[in-house]
This record gives C-alpha cells, sequence and structure tokens, in this order.
C-alpha cells in the first residue's frame, strides 16, 4: 500500500477533462477534495471526482471558485473519506484561515474498521495542507480556539443528533401550522448544549439556503432533510440564539462572523429578544438557567427596563412573569438548553419553574436527556464525584478516572506554577475560583484581590474572551467569566464561602465571606428572602460548575481546612490504589 497523495488542478471543465485522461483514479475512486479561491472553501468526499466537479461547477454558490486539490489514498473507502472530511472541515473552521461553505449534513462521528490507522494517516494529510498554506495553526493550537470549541461543525454524537434531528423534524411538520411548541434539552456541565443549539442555527440556516441543483452527498443523519419541499419551509424563517450571559455571547457573535451561513444570525441578550418588533418563529435559548426572573438585576437600568418590557408584552408589570415568559411569548417555536444545578444566583430563575417547563416538555414528547460527557476525560464519572466531593455524602474513595489529573495542592503558588506549566504543553491552563474575595483591583489599581501564602492574584481584568487574553495566566477567572468554556486544565481555589461546620460535619457556606452582592442579596420585588440554604446551593453550584471546566484535568487549594481534609483523605485513597 502506498501513502496519500494530493493533486492539484484548476476548477474548470477543461481541467477536470484532462484530469480524467491523466489520473486513472479520477472518476472511480473514493477521495476527498477541497474547492477554494483563497478566501472561502468548500471541502467534500466522493467516489467519482469528475462527476462531482461537473455537478459542483454548475452550482451559482460555488462558480467563484477556482482551484481543486484531491486526496487519493489506495487504502480510501468510503468511512474513512467521510470522516476525512468531516475531520478537515472542522480544523478548518477552527483555524479560520478560510471561510468554510459547507452545509451541516455533512459532519459525522461514526466508527469504522481500523479507524485510529486512518487517523493517523489524517494527521498527516493536514500537516502537508499546512505546509501548503491551507492552515496558519496546528492541530493542538486550533483545538484551543473559540472557532473550534463553538464551531457550527463539530461532530454530534448519537444523543445529540438524535435530538437534532428531532427537534427539526417536529419544525418540519409545525412550522405550517399557527400551534406553539417548547423543546427542552438537558444535560450536565460538560454534554455538549450549547453546541447543540449551534448546530440547530446552522442546519436551519443551511436548510432555508442550499442549492437544490448541487446534489446532497454522504449519509449524515441530517440528509434527508436536505429536500426541495423543505427549502422553501424554511426560508425566510426569522430565528435567534438568546445567551444570557455577556462573555459567552460575545464569544459565540465572533465565531459567527467567520461562518458565511451565520454572518448575519441574531445573536441576543433576553432584553434584546423581547424588544425586537415581531415574533419570532424560532428562538434557542442557551444556558436558559441564567434566565432572570423580576429581581433587582446585575445593572440598575436593567431592573427598569425588566419592568418595561414586562409591561409592553404583557399589560401588566406582574412580578411573577420572567425572561422566560418574554421568549416564550416572542417565538412561536422556543428551544431550551437547560442545567438547573448551574443556576448562581437569587435573580436566577427558581428551579421549581424550570421543573414545570420539563414536565411539559416531556408530557408533548419535546425532552431530550443529555447524558455522555463531551468535555471531562474523567467521564462522568469525575462529574459524578465532583458533585459528591461538594455535598454532604462524599465517596469514601474517587471513582477510575483513567487519565484524568485531580491534585490537592497545599501552597497556592505550587499550584499556579502547576498551571503554568500545563499551559505550556497544552494551552487553555487557568486559575478560577468562588468569590469569596472583593474586587478591589476593580476600584485601586495596586491592591490585589486574592492574597494567599504569599501569593497575590487579581480577579480577571475582562470579562469577554478572559480565557483567551494575554494576561489570563496570572489571573484568577469567577463563575460569571468561565460558565459555558472549557479549559485543559482548571486550577480551582475553593474559598472560606464553603466550609464543614464543625458541629454538624455538614458543608455550610459564610455569607460574610462571599461577595457577590447580587449573588446573596434577598429579592425584595419578589417578597423572598435569600436564606443560608439558599445562598449554601449558590454557593455548591459555583463549585461544582468550577471543578468541571477541565477537559484534562482540575487542581485544588481548599482554604477551609475541614473540606481540605475531606479532599485529601478521598484524594489519597486514589494514589493508595493506584
Amino acid at each position: 500500500m502506498t501513502g496519500f497523495e494530493i493533486e492539484e488542478l484548476e476548477f474548470t471543465a477543461d481541467a477536470v477533462s484532462d484530469a480524467r485522461e491523466r489520473i486513472p483514479r479520477f472518476d472511480n475512486w473514493p477521495v476527498v477534495y477541497l474547492l477554494e479561491d483563497g478566501r472561502d472553501i468548500y471541502v467534500g468526499e466522493t467516489g467519482n471526482v469528475e462527476r462531482r466537479m461537473r455537478q459542483h461547477l454548475k452550482s451559482a454558490k460555488k462558480q467563484h471558485l477556482r482551484e481543486v486539490r484531491v486526496v487519493f489514498d489506495d487504502r480510501f473507502n468510503g468511512s474513512a473519506c467521510l470522516d476525512l472530511e468531516s475531520f478537515l472541515i472542522r480544523l478548518l473552521s477552527g483555524d479560520g484561515r478560510y471561510e468554510v461553505l459547507n452545509l451541516n449534513e455533512g459532519i459525522t462521528n461514526q466508527d469504522y474498521y481500523q479507524r485510529s490507522e486512518y487517523t493517523e494517516t489524517f494527521k498527516e494529510v493536514f500537516e502537508e495542507l499546512r505546509v501548503r498554506g491551507y492552515f496558519h495553526r496546528s492541530i493542538p493550537q486550533i483545538e484551543n480556539t473559540d472557532l473550534f470549541k463553538l464551531s457550527p461543525y463539530k461532530a454530534l454524537n448519537h444523543e445529540q443528533g438524535a435530538a437534532v434531528l428531532d427537534i427539526m423534524e417536529g419544525l418540519v411538520e409545525d412550522l405550517p401550522r399557527t400551534d406553539r411548541t417548547l423543546a427542552v434539552i438537558q444535560g450536565d456541565p460538560g454534554t455538549g448544549k450549547t453546541i447543540v443549539g449551534i448546530h440547530l442555527m446552522k442546519l436551519l440556516r443551511d436548510l432555508a439556503d442550499f442549492d437544490p441543483t448541487d446534489e446532497i452527498e454522504g449519509d449524515s443523519m441530517f440528509s434527508d432533510l436536505f429536500v426541495e419541499g423543505n427549502r422553501e419551509r424554511f426560508q425566510d424563517l426569522r430565528i435567534g440564539l438568546v445567551v444570557p450571559q455577556k462573555s459567552l455571547r460575545i464569544s459565540i457573535g465572533k465565531v459567527f462572523k467567520k461562518v458565511p451561513a451565520l454572518r448575519d444570525a441574531s445573536v441576543l441578550t433576553p432584553y434584546e429578544a423581547a424588544e425586537t418588533d415581531g415574533q419570532f418563529d424560532v428562538l434557542i435559548v442557551d444556558e436558559a438557567h441564567r434566565l432572570t426572573q423580576r429581581a433587582s438585576q446585575s445593572h440598575g437600568t436593567l431592573t427598569a427596563r425588566f419592568a418595561r418590557i414586562t409591561n409592553d408584552l404583557f399589560g401588566t408589570d406582574d412580578d411573577s412573569l420572567n425572561q422566560l415568559d418574554w421568549i416564550r411569548s416572542k417565538a412561536r417555536h422556543t428551544i431550551l438548553l437547560l442545567d438547573t444545578a448551574q443556576s448562581v444566583r437569587p435573580a436566577d430563575i427558581e428551579p421549581e419553574v424550570f421543573e414545570r417547563v420539563v414536565a411539559e416538555a416531556r408530557t408533548s414528547r419535546r425532552w431530550y436527556p443529555l447524558d455522555t460527557q463531551m468535555r471531562v476525560k474523567g467521564g462522568k464519572e469525575y462529574l459524578d464525584f465532583a458533585r459528591a466531593m461538594i455535598s454532604d455524602q462524599p465517596p469514601s474513595s474517587p471513582p477510575d478516572l483513567r487519565d484524568y489529573e485531580v491534585e490537592l495542592f497545599d501552597d497556592l503558588g505550587a499550584m499556579h506554577e502547576r498551571i503554568r506549566e500545563r499551559d505550556a504543553e497544552h494551552g487553555l491552563a487557568r486559575l478560577v475560583a468562588g468569590y469569596a474575595w472583593p474586587w478591589r483591583s476593580r476600584k485601586k489599581s495596586g491592591e490585589h484581590d486574592i492574597v494567599l501564602d504569599g501569593v497575590s492574584l487579581d480577579w480577571n481584568r475582562t470579562d469577554v474572551d478572559w480565557i483567551a487574553s494575554k494576561t489570563s495566566l496570572e489571573e484568577v477567572g469567577s463563575i460569571h467569566t468561565v460558565q459555558g468554556y472549557d479549559l485543559n486544565y482548571a486550577g480551582v481555589i475553593i474559598g472560606a464561602d464553603l466550609y464543614v461546620d464543625p458541629e454538624t460535619g455538614h458543608l455550610a457556606a459564610d455569607r460574610d465571606s462571599y461577595f457577590d452582592k447580587k449573588g446573596k442579596q434577598n429579592n425584595r420585588m419578589r417578597g423572598r428572602d435569600t436564606t443560608d440554604e439558599d445562598l449554601l446551593q449558590y454557593i455548591t453550584n459555583i463549585y461544582r460548575v468550577l471543578l468541571t471546566r477541565g477537559m484534562r484535568g482540575t487542581y485544588l487549594y481548599v482554604v477551609d481546612p475541614a473540606l481540605r481534609e475531606r479532599f485529601r483523605r478521598v484524594l489519597r485513597t486514589r494514589r493508595a490504589n493506584d
């Protein structure tokens, strides 16, 4: 068997005819090809390059492309080509050198015979294309970018794909009718809810704009959606992605600007969605658990704006109405991406509201649970372990976490140094912490926020794209900066806001050591006090989120001696078992 070859030709009818004469496998061999003009690129796979090129030459959407690169390999089969096509699409979209023109129907993630061996060949193909100028970055560098992590071209697992397909097939039936529908996609941190929302946005746009003269190839689970009747059904839909968190919303917006199909897509705050004139056909809400109820909002102007919007939409300033009510009143079809265990402030909508929403979705068979852990390489076992450690029923020993790193540090400086080392090796290693220190540096330059073990650190200087900022390695990210993002390694500082009560042996919240004012204030507008029990729930939710940011590993520094000893005792058991 020989290695791969890359043939180059112009994207013209004459060049295609000439290639058929000089390349024996041009019309009868599985291949992957790239069409590009230096700015836009399209990646495809086919068993007949000549026929496929002639189809593309008739496509109005591809007539501006100029060059063809065809990857041949004696070992290629249909499954390998589908996999390489998907591999290159994902990396090209994450690199940012080109704007990718592909529809989402070409993204697959199916296993097949000797896939691991083909994967090594794919890496060699990537490196050859990188030498030829198709990529700016290496594969690890690409995989650390938001363009890759938040790409609409990410391959979905079976659970995610089944949810997307069922939702899309439901929309095919529902769009001609006047009914309002609600779908809920629910999952733990790291199950890929945000990616599902982004994938849905891209698929909705693709179905509205695909070229019916350019035959759809491949066996993606979404291929059957791309038929002429559906194209008409999805055209002129008004769709939007609502993201309550500022940093994540801005990051997603930047990614959309690099995707032609999503360049003008609406990425909205809940306020913007509610204030937009007219109705949306579809609103997708990411991090729906961060939608708020009537309360003192994060900024005073938003509190007044909240009341005004409620009154405009419903003709009354009813304090029981919340941002979810806004969304549902503005959209014919609402899709929520939800994890109620990530609610971290009294202004967030109460879990019991979402319990009713989930029950409604289940009754209508539009509830989609996501269980497969996509972020943390320790899998669901680590997620359950982290959740149990921040509870009153800690495990006696950790599960088998395979190669996932978990380590407790007694010295903050040592943990910071480990984070620096991991960042140099893998990138995206950061310190994060609960809100157990006041943000002095924001008001007084020269004053540090977190001072422990002779180490002086500041909170994140920016709340937008902090993880990728130049100073982030020497700062500490808060929950409001990192929720919704992935890290390779997280160094989690558990502050004095969470401790083990020496009398009861149970976890407790120290209100005086928790410095998020909006996170502990009473909701006077709803007549509800934030009790110590409520505060404990918010704080444990925060630490559970922080403990699931690291894909490869999590390091811990714990201020409270009793809680630190709990971690030490359990992790010591793991080391003994190792």
